[in-house]
């Protein structure tokens, strides 16, 4: 097996999220810009097979963890063959997915199938109505519906991710941590990051701190220890509790120096920090016949410029310019 890689900073990474599109099926408020910008071409986007390639290569080097990313990845054909491929891959220890749940219910068989096994469900209130002001859709019960059967399955590790929005899902942070009080998922809450230019000028995010305090009565929050493929999540539980509580302080507390991920965009670049608009273009030198020692190598450049750390935090005025639906989170 093969060490993991590293950064500039020593950091080992073994953990690649790829987005397969930039096309979803909502149009959620921290993720929709201001001014829209035009989707990919089709020709612009990454083939399936191309994607294998990269991932081989990338698996070859030190990588162990996958996630499948967008947009959403269930709106794109073929994305449930493409994870089966995906996971008999040598070298790939966990295959994880992140949907928005709309296209859950009737995936599951084949997410199943493909050997996936963690499931990350976009879901930032249990109101409907809230949900259908976030993402524009009244698609609420049917994303529930798929979590549901999900968790009966038993063969998923199930974990909600929540973008606290302030003025808009505040209230809805103990309903959802609950979740986690009698059944086996986590439920994860995240600073809005500014990525993709869709803050108004006086944004003012929601910070991991507040989100703790409205969860006061529910109990003390319990620290649990991190995995080595974990993500950048700080790990609570509550006494007696099945689940866990997640915290992502993107920018109240920054994470950089646990960091152990690359990102591969939908349009074929390497992108070292997802708060950063550095990227290494891999698609252009794979059409060009690159071969698996060229694309291992633009992996190690791109790690070359994977920082310290980021420069936002709670007053920062600037953006990423990249949509988070091209980036993939």
């Amino acid at each position: 097996m093969n060490a993991p890689l590293q950064d500039a900073c020593a950091r080992p990474v073994n953990y690649l999220r790829i987005s397969v599109t930039d096309r979803c099926n909502l149009a959620c408020v921290y993720c929709k810009p201001l001014s829209p910008s035009p989707r990919l071409l089709h020709e612009d986007i990454l083939r399936f097979e191309e994607i294998l390639v990269i991932a081989r290569a990338a698996l070859e080097s030190g990588i162990r963890k996958i996630r499948i990313t967008g947009g959403e990845p269930l709106v794109r054909k073929g994305t449930l063959s493409f994870l089966k491929k995906l996971s008999h891959l040598p070298g790939l220890e966990k295959l994880a997915i992140t949907t928005n749940g709309v296209l859950l219910p009737s995936s599951l068989d084949q997410l199943q199938d493909a050997g996936v096994h963690q499931i990350n469900v976009s879901l930032d209130t249990l109101d409907p109505e809230v949900f259908f002001r976030i993402t524009g859709k009244d698609a609420f019960h049917g994303v529930w519906a798929g979590i549901e059967e999900a968790l009966a399955r038993k063969c998923f590790i199930i974990k909600l991710n929540a973008v606290a929005l302030r003025g808009i899902n505040e209230k809805d942070f103990p309903a959802l941590a609950s979740l986690a009080l009698d059944n086996s998922l986590s439920v994860r809450f995240i600073e809005e990051m500014p990525i993709g230019h869709h803050h108004h000028a006086d944004h003012r995010p929601v910070l991991v701190q507040e989100i703790k305090n409205a969860l006061k009565d529910l109990g003390p929050l319990i620290p649990l220890p991190s995995d080595p493929l974990d993500g950048p999540a700080r790990k609570f539980t509550f006494p007696g509790a099945r689940g866990e509580i997640g915290f992502i302080p993107a920018l109240s507390r920054h994470f950089c120096h646990t960091c152990n991920r690359l990102r591969l965009t939908a349009d074929g670049r390497l992108r070292p920090c997802l708060l950063s608009d550095i990227s290494h273009d891999i698609k252009g030198p794979l059409r060009r016949g690159a071969d698996k020692k060229e694309i291992q190598s633009i992996f190690i450049s791109c790690l070359r410029h994977k920082g310290a750390e980021h420069i936002f935090h709670p007053d920062s005025e600037g953006q990423v310019d990249t949509a988070m639906a091209r980036i993939g989170g």
